[in-house]
């Protein structure tokens, strides 16, 4: 194998490695403007809450609505409820993705077939407080290992203030379940980039304010990579309508051994028109202090239309300029065709268009996944 093809898998690898059960924003077209609403993580991802798993059935599955009436049997819990009320307050999920990746760079293809990720979710919730895991699969350059990637403990008042301390990823923008998008891992919110951290956050009728801060990410603190910086981060979003959102962030993340003092801000914005098309858009820019010239510019854009119930189409256009200089950089369009059959499982099929702004190479992806939550 020659070594422009191993570099090439290894970066699809690192690129498709791990994408966990993550937040859906089209989902804005059916009122649904916080993670909140289906997830135990208040940044959305992980596992969803009872509430969120009935909603996949009787929302959004082709197939899975019941008729009129209380939903017949329990085909949204847990392996399909076999375990009924045995766990209590415990709350499990499995989250499996096996996945077939195919890599055009110009020359000879690259072809994977591999599990995205393979993991365990838990939480516990008694009154206000929640007791949160997550367990699975770490994919390493020669193998993997079982690591444990968020755990937290949180806490929601009556008045809607709250408050978590572990292992998370801060809240920023808009969080997409692809993390490879623009806005996502080149920002630092890739899968693996979670923080340790203590986060506030106070939620009004129409108001969400998100504020976070601690050592830095998770894993160099814990390798001892020399990028361990304090970290902070804010976000605001104001819910306008029952379908429009508008979210401004902010991140600083002080020097490290390694890298230099950094920080982003962005602001973005969701419509959906109708319950079947949803319309986003997010711009951040990128600062880093000693490099001359401007700061890196990310644009970010995604419309969802929901041909039939349960089938959405997707498109997302996508720019992001290098540091210093906004000729060069990476043009990308993705298409994708997401479906949600049942309450179990969903078939996501994209293709990624990504174009090299200085050199005109284009790098063509093709990702077919199996999405099975348990």
């Amino acid at each position: 194998m020659s070594g422009r093809v191993r570099t090439v898998l290894a970066i699809a690898g690192l690129a498709f490695a791990a994408s966990g059960a993550e937040a859906e924003p089209i989902f804005l077209s059916r009122q649904y403007a916080r993670c909140i609403n289906c997830h135990y993580s208040p940044t959305g991802g992980g596992l969803l809450t009872p509430y969120g798993r009935s909603l996949s059935r009787q929302e959004l599955s082709t197939t899975g609505r019941s008729q009129p009436g209380p939903p017949v049997g329990d085909e949204e819990g847990f392996l399909w409820g076999a375990l009924g009320k045995s766990l209590g307050p415990v709350q499990l999920g499995l989250d499996l993705r096996p996945a077939h990746l195919k890599v055009d760079f110009g020359g000879p293809d690259v072809e994977r077939n591999f599990f995205m990720n393979a993991d365990l979710l838990a939480a516990v919730q008694i009154k206000n407080w929640t007791l949160y895991g997550e367990v699975g699969r770490r994919p390493l350059d020669e193998g993997s290992e079982i690591d444990s990637y968020e755990y937290w403990v949180a806490h929601q008042s009556e008045k809607r203030f709250g408050f978590r301390v572990g292992r998370f990823l801060p809240a920023y923008g808009l969080r997409v379940a692809d993390h490879t998008a623009f806005t996502r891992a080149p920002l630092g919110f890739d899968t693996r980039d979670q923080v340790y951290g203590l986060e506030l956050s106070q939620a009004w009728e129409r108001q969400l304010l998100q504020l976070s801060v601690g050592p830095g990410r998770a894993d160099s603190i814990l390798d001892d990579d020399g990028r361990r910086a304090f970290t902070a981060t804010g976000r605001f979003q104001m819910d306008l309508r029952t379908r429009s959102v508008l979210v401004v962030s902010g991140l600083f993340r002080d020097a490290s051994k390694l890298d230099p003092r950094s920080g982003s801000g962005g602001v973005a914005f969701g419509f959906a028109p109708t319950k079947r098309v949803s319309l986003w858009s997010e711009a951040d820019a990128q600062f880093k202090q000693g490099v001359s010239g401007g700061p890196s510019y990310t644009l970010f854009g995604e419309a969802g239309f929901e041909a039939w119930r349960g089938v959405w189409l997707k498109f997302s256009p996508q720019l992001r300029t290098a540091l210093g200089e906004e000729s060069d950089g990476l043009e990308r369009l993705v298409f994708e065709l997401e479906l949600f059959p049942r309450t179990h499982w969903n078939v996501d099929v994209s293709y990624y268009r990504d174009r090299n702004r200085r050199t005109d190479l284009v790098t063509k992806t093709f990702l077919a996944q199996l999405h099975l939550y348990l």
